[in-house]
């Protein structure tokens, strides 16, 4: 039989999956600095352009969940019916 998870443990099961994409954004962007090649440059751009919305939308959905049943938290217009 399966335990049925809390939203707090969602929560933090997104910021879980944010640290590796928080990372390696960093990774890349470090990356970015030092590259001179056109094509890497856009390479290192395009990926980090792919990466950020995952991050910000991991972040989004660990507050909403840490969050959702404190009277007062602002839901974003995203996540409500």
């Amino acid at each position: 039989m399966h335990e049925r998870m809390t939203l707090a443990q969602i929560g933090a099961g997104y910021r879980e999956a944010a640290v590796p994409l928080r990372r390696r954004l960093r990774q890349l962007r470090q990356e970015l600095k030092t590259a001179e090649d056109p094509e890497e440059i856009f390479r290192l751009k395009r990926r980090i352009a792919e990466l950020t919305p995952m991050l910000t939308e991991c972040n989004a959905l660990a507050r909403l969940c840490e969050h959702y049943y404190e009277r007062g938290y602002y839901r974003d217009e995203r996540y409500t019916l």
